[in-house]
């Protein structure tokens, strides 16, 4: 009966395969993500861009998931909300990655040619938004303000692991609250001034909604993917059902088919309007080689996903569920490639062992930061005092 349900939760130590998989990957990714920068340093920060976004998408995406739990009043996923909490924390990684990008703008972003800007009537229009000393502004208080609703949320949090304290709880819903509409309008700033302004002339009132779509997507995956995998290795708290199963991949499910719905409600705008000015972003990505790799996203990032999990099975389904959420991680990877890429080489791919230094690199940080943090804090929000009823969670 769930109401016979206990708490049975210790902590333990992460299998040391764990730690050295994140540091091999980091390890490995670094060395080439150098040698790559010695070789093409315009190509490379090309790729440290999509790893600025990537990681970007599953720190402020799980800081997202967190805050949305607390303001729903959700009950189901409390047992899992400390690994997004983990996750965020690569919220401080950002500054870091973001720095050899920022000290290339130049060879990345068109806007930073004075000399152009004056001379395009589109961009002189928009030399009050796009110029360096704003655009460094703006990147640091995003960051800022990331950092501060990450340190406000997960330290009442790790509080209550102590003290047990309901009220800790009604002040992380304010602060939710709160944090909503700065998430809104920073992570829409992120991806105008990181992604859209490489092509400056272009413009799209969704693309924010298309980043945020993917990024919550990205976040809700690794998320899945430890819940099960911490489950199996029976380090989790134990009384994860199917039923929890079942909502996770529920919810995969649901931003699979909504990051479909705002690409194409984006690609079917711009369509319709047939305005010079946006058709040309699309038109860039369907000729050349690149029409390869706008076919296989629509392919990897949404019929795969979408047939993978479509079915209730599947979605209780621990080694099902663990292929999709590594699969929309790749499939998230292939995205950014297509949103960043083609401004590099408009005419063909550009991929080699340039490209994959990055992403192992990426990876390679999310498992150091999230080994870290599991070794010095709980698994589970063992003081929240819905944790017993998010473990009696019945569909």
């Amino acid at each position: 009966m769930s109401s016979e349900t206990k708490i049975e939760y210790s902590k333990k130590e992460l299998p040391a395969s764990f730690g050295k998989a994140g540091y091999t990957l980091f390890a490995v990714g670094l060395v080439l993500v150098i040698i790559s920068y010695l070789v093409d340093p315009v190509r490379s920060s090309f790729n440290n861009l999509i790893m600025l976004m990537f990681l970007s998408s599953i720190g402020v995406g799980s800081l997202f998931l967190v805050a949305i739990e607390y303001l729903g009043g959700a009950v189901w996923s409390v047992p899992f909300r400390r690994i997004p909490e983990f996750l965020g924390a690569i919220i401080f990684i950002l500054p870091i990655v973001a720095i050899p990008v920022y000290f290339n703008m130049h060879d990345m972003f068109h806007w930073t040619h004075t000399e152009d800007v004056l001379s395009d009537e589109i961009l002189s229009g928009k030399v009050g938004y796009l110029n360096i000393p704003f655009f460094t502004i703006r990147v640091v208080v995003i960051f800022l303000v990331w950092m501060l609703f990450y340190i406000l949320l997960t330290k009442r949090s790790r509080l209550q692991d102590q003290t047990g304290d309901q009220k800790l709880t009604a002040s992380n819903i304010k602060i939710s609250a709160i944090f909503m509409p700065f998430f809104a309008i920073t992570i829409t700033i992120a991806s105008v001034d990181w992604i859209m302004s490489l092509e400056p002339h272009w413009f799209s009132t969704i693309f924010g909604i298309y980043y945020f779509s993917g990024t919550v997507l990205a976040a809700i995956a690794v998320v899945t993917f430890l819940v099960v995998y911490l489950t199996e290795k029976g380090l989790f708290i134990k009384g994860i059902k199917t039923d929890h199963y079942y909502s996770l991949g529920a919810l995969m499910f649901a931003f699979v088919n909504f990051w479909a719905y705002i690409a194409f409600s984006q690609f079917l705008l711009i369509y319709y309007a047939n305005i010079p000015e946006e058709t040309y972003w699309y038109l860039n990505r369907w000729e050349g080689g690149w029409i390869v790799v706008s076919i296989l996203l629509i392919v990897v990032h949404f019929v795969v996903p979408y047939f993978g999990l479509v079915s209730q099975p599947s979605k209780t389904n621990p080694k099902r569920l663990k292929f999709m959420a590594i699969w929309i991680l790749v499939a998230h990877i292939v995205d950014l490639y297509w949103l960043i890429m083609p401004t590099y080489s408009p005419e063909s791919i550009p991929f080699s062992w340039m490209e994959l230094g990055f992403p192992l690199l990426t990876f390679g940080i999310m498992v150091i930061v999230f080994g870290i943090k599991a070794k010095k804090e709980n698994l589970v929000p063992i003081g929240d005092p819905k944790l017993k009823r998010g473990l009696d969670f019945r569909l």
